[in-house]
């Protein structure tokens, strides 16, 4: 359990949800009171099991990492990845114990009577993700493959595999991945040269996959182009493409190699060569890029969940340590520097969520039949991957530095954490590419009318704190009328970063105030925290601030924020020194 020995902190065993109780207050607020009531002892169980087992294992895992065996000790052919067994427990809670990869698509999961709602899915990969970043990647595949074959593939197709694909038995399930990434063509998708050829009656794929994680996975979506197609984006076909034919032969495609990779260690990415493969047509062909799209957004989404969650994981480190810490005669909380750099952490981590509960909000919506909350999603999911993922980098370099030279120690977590983050700005499209694809959704699909519209209904449900929702509206739509201008104007393509991260911030500002409103409907303790948060996102990143100023007496007082809302969260302070 948690402790202090010699003025270090040990956060291993605190129950991660009770040390974060904001986390409840606001999934009663989202979810639907009969679902929350039946998923609130899972939740709270991952809570449990991401602090102690679930972290030991990622350590073990992240020490531990996959290897690929090409040959048996006979020379005869043995193509397979060796994975830890810590690796193994890890897929077993998050695939069967807890049907991650499940819920989202059929019922029983928790014995519920019918799919959950996406943020259920979420709110538990945000607390799994505090202890294990790689295994995620898989998880996510999974579930967006599942999503994507039935959204698009034919019935046969869809019979074949779904009931593998949504399985809690480790031994039935089948695995999903995607290979897209090529050599020449990294983010220019367009520039895809993997060939597909109709062979006796069925399509074979010819090429190299550059980047493939979970390599070898049961089953994975492929863009490909048929022969003779022609070029570009509008050429690609989707295609489904499995590890073994239904006769139980292995299919033509070699993995060649495993990459070491900086962060997410744990989980195999490899290369992988296409020769001859069989592979199924999903949908229309030449509609390919589109669908695929379908799968990257939803993948774009879990990639900002993740960054959400190892934020928070950032966060809730640095505040065990500021608590428990002493220097100069006292805690680390108590120095006003401290206080102002958690500060600053607490309001970045707090907008992650937000963003993540509010987009997760719009899939159900979008996914129940509503045309305008698709095009909030539209517009939201890139933004959540965006900024969150850059966001991360920070406050997990942040959360090393407040637990200062151990940070830097791989027995600590605070260096894999620090790794992983990296890796949501990369990949399903890098920071710029994703940005561009914020400025695409304004100006094809109309979707910023939209996501303002939305914005507008939340302001008008904000009668909580009516100051900070004026605060918080008037800088979304100024934002809004920026993001708005550079999408229309290619000689500003320059500024669409800068527009994303406005309206990214902006928008979050205007959640936090609707959810402060929500909760002083339920006279919850957490009242009022939030539209402060709010303020700050403000102030500190859509406010005009001369750095010569200094601070003001306002600033000065905002780290209060973090000990009125944040001293009860159990387990926090203190702990009987050893």
């Amino acid at each position: 359990m948690a402790s202090i020995h010699r003025n270090i902190p040990d956060s291993a065993g605190l129950n991660l949800l009770q040390a974060d109780p904001a986390m409840s207050a606001l999934l009663e607020t989202y979810l639907d009171p009969e679902i929350f009531a039946r998923v609130m002892p899972q939740v709270d169980r991952m809570g449990a099991l991401a602090g102690g087992a679930l972290e030991e294992l990622a350590l073990t895992a992240d020490k531990n990492p996959p290897a690929l065996h090409i040959r048996a000790r006979n020379g005869a052919d043995l193509e397979r990845i060796e994975k830890h067994p810590a690796y193994r427990e890890l897929e077993r809670v998050a695939f069967a114990e807890f049907g991650l990869a499940a819920m989202s698509h059929r019922a029983g999961v928790f014995g519920a009577p019918d799919k959950l709602p996406p943020l259920v899915k979420y709110a538990l990969v945000y607390l799994f993700v505090q202890a294990e970043f790689g295994l995620c990647c898989p998880l996510s595949m999974t579930d967006s493959l599942t999503r994507t074959l039935v959204k698009f593939g034919d019935r046969a197709l869809i019979d074949r595999y779904f009931d593998q694909l949504t399985s809690q038995d480790m031994d039935q399930l089948f695995q999903g991945a995607m290979f897209m990434t090529e050599q020449v063509a990294g983010s220019d998708v367009g520039a895809i040269d993997t060939v597909a050829r109709q062979e006796g009656g069925e399509w074979k794929l010819y090429g190299d996959k550059w980047f493939c994680s979970n390599p070898d996975a049961a089953l994975a979506m492929v863009l490909a182009r048929p022969e003779g197609g022609g070029e570009g984006t509008k050429a690609l076909s989707l295609f489904l493409l499995p590890r073994h034919l239904p006769d139980g032969t292995r299919n033509a495609y070699r993995i060649l190699r495993l990459k070491e990779k900086m962060g997410t260690k744990s989980m195999a990415s490899g290369e992988i060569a296409l020769e001859g493969a069989t592979a199924w047509m999903v949908g229309d062909p030449g509609q390919g890029f589109k669908q695929m799209t379908d799968m990257i957004n939803n993948s774009r989404l879990a990639n900002g969940v993740r960054s959400a969650g190892m934020m928070r994981r950032s966060v809730n480190e640095a505040l065990f340590i500021a608590r428990n810490r002493t220097a100069f005669g006292k805690r680390l909380i108590d120095l006003p520097l401290m206080r102002r750099q958690l500060m600053k952490m607490l309001v970045t981590a707090e907008q992650g969520r937000s963003m993540v509960f509010q987009t997760a909000r719009a899939l159900e919506a979008a996914d129940k039949g509503d045309a305008r909350m698709a095009k909030v999603l539209r517009i939201m999911t890139p933004l959540l991957k965006f900024r969150t993922c850059r966001d991360a980098r920070k406050v997990a370099g942040d959360a090393m530095e407040v637990r200062g030279g151990c940070g830097y120690i791989e027995e600590w977590s605070d260096a894999r954490v620090l790794r992983d983050a990296h890796l949501g700005s990369i990949w399903e499209g890098t920071s710029n590419i994703v940005a561009l694809d914020v400025s695409r959704a304004v100006k094809r699909e109309d979707a910023l009318t939209h996501l303002s519209a939305y914005m507008e209904e939340l302001s008008a449900q904000s009668d909580g704190d009516a100051a900070a929702a004026g605060r918080a509206r008037e800088a979304y739509f100024r934002a809004a009328e920026f993001l708005d201008g550079v999408a229309h104007d290619r000689d500003r393509e320059a500024d669409a970063r800068q527009a994303a991260s406005a309206v990214y911030n902006g928008a979050s500002a205007v959640v936090m105030c609707w959810e402060d409103a929500r909760l002083r409907e339920r006279s919850n303790s957490y009242a009022g925290d939030r539209a402060r948060l709010s303020d700050a996102v403000v102030a500190h990143k859509l406010g005009l601030r001369d750095p010569l100023r200094g601070t003001s007496d306002a600033e000065a007082e905002a780290p209060d924020i973090l000990a009125r809302a944040l001293a009860d969260a159990p387990g926090a302070d203190a702990l009987a020194a050893e």
